[in-house]
């Protein structure tokens, strides 16, 4: 079989990871706040409503380090029931599929899949088996199959392009809503980001009633380079692990894919917009967007009243929208959802030894909180505030 090890071989390296992950968390867990808005309950893009994530992680001897990851909008059949959906290309060094029909259409009508970038094509397939076998699907003969991708080459033998249709379908079937899975799960396993382990990172932003109560939730998929910052304390060069630093192997390429989902009345044009802030956030992480990086962020509404139908008698109406001054408490909130969703992605990673013996350690958890305590960069929800003038 293909991905078929030894029972002990698989008992040590679950073992091995187990013990390495307990001693991860989440960003929030050492108290790293980012921003200024409420999470929603489970800090992730499942706490916009309906909204549900599954993963397949291969791993398997000492090369296959890989996987796919699944985002669903919502439960029902999405071929029948499109989302308003955009997409914004910060740089297009990638291989991603559907993105044009998403542009020229403004809509999204598969779950979109994260998967390395050699298996982009059989992960597309996969979508394609799942979506034409739901029921009322049977005379779909066009579907969009929106795959992102990042290149987990290091650490992933990625020419064997070991992720198959089962994969994806496994990832479908296991998808949910409630606490996500991060770090090294699913198309996370093999990526490294900003000098250090990288992989899958979720986080969420709730506005307050009087701005609409919307929840904005990101999802992202870690793997570039830069010069790593935290709530703009300078970790990266403090660590001394950074983009052409004098000593030592750095690859600044990669890429990134954010997926962001809101429960706000968007139409593709204000989706668009909403996509295009949270590469803010990139920025502000440390990433400069390499000539060799494909960074993509795509994002969809799930406000029931924005859906589309395939096929209806009903006439034709105008898809409910925000008005453009509304939109601003929403962009803040996706600032901060994807700085904190690449955060998450380095603090649950976990060191990673794969493909020809290669090794990415994941962030020190200890030098990176001394650090911030330095830049005084931790619990910034508690820090004195400023006496009134």
């Amino acid at each position: 079989m293909k991905h078929k090890m030894s029972v002990f071989a698989a008992l040590w390296l679950f073992s091995a990871l187990l013990a390495t992950a307990q001693e991860r968390g989440r960003a929030r867990d050492f108290g790293l706040i980012t921003g200024i808005l409420p999470t929603g309950k489970w800090n992730a893009i499942t706490d916009v409503p309906g909204v549900s994530v599954g993963h397949k992680t291969l791993l398997s001897g000492d090369s296959v380090r890989t996987g796919v990851t699944v985002i669903l909008p919502h439960q029902d059949n999405i071929f029948q029931q499109k989302v308003p959906a955009a997409v914004y290309v910060g740089n297009g060094f990638g291989k991603s599929m559907g993105l044009s029909q998403i542009e020229e259409l403004g809509n999204l009508e598969t779950p979109i899949a994260l998967t390395n970038t050699l298996s982009a094509p059989t992960v597309a397939n996969g979508l394609l088996d799942y979506m034409l076998g739901l029921p009322g699907n049977e005379n779909v003969r066009s579907v969009n199959s929106v795959v992102g991708e990042t290149n987990d080459g290091y650490l992933n033998d990625i020419r064997g392009r070991h992720v198959a249709p089962n994969d994806v379908s496994d990832a479908l079937r296991t998808a949910s809503s409630g606490p996500v899975a991060e770090g090294n799960v699913g198309a996370g396993t093999g990526t490294r980001a900003l000098g250090f382990k990288g992989g899958i990172g979720t986080a969420s932003r709730i506005l307050p009633p009087s701005k609409g109560g919307y929840t904005v939730g990101v999802l992202v998929q870690s793997n570039f380079g830069g010069v790593l910052q935290i709530n703009g304390a300078p970790v990266g060069r403090e660590l001394h692990n950074f983009y052409m630093m004098e000593e030592g192997p750095y690859v600044a390429d990669g890429s990134c894919m954010i997926i962001i989902a809101t429960d706000a009345p968007l139409s593709a044009r204000n989706l668009k917009r909403l996509a295009r802030r949270s590469y803010l956030a990139f920025g502000a992480v440390g990433s400069f967007s390499s000539n060799g990086s494909g960074d993509y962020s795509i994002a969809f509404s799930v406000h029931p009243d924005t859906f589309i139908p395939h096929t209806s008698k009903e006439p034709v109406h105008m898809t409910p929208d925000l008005r453009n001054d509304e939109l601003s408490p929403l962009f803040l909130a996706v600032l901060e959802a994807t700085e904190e969703a690449i955060y998450n992605s380095l603090f649950m990673a976990a060191d990673m030894e794969g493909h020809r013996g290669h090794v990415v350690k994941a962030l020190p958890i200890d030098r990176t909180l001394e650090i911030l305590k330095k830049y005084r960069a931790l619990h910034q929800d508690t820090l004195p505030k400023a006496s009134p003038k």
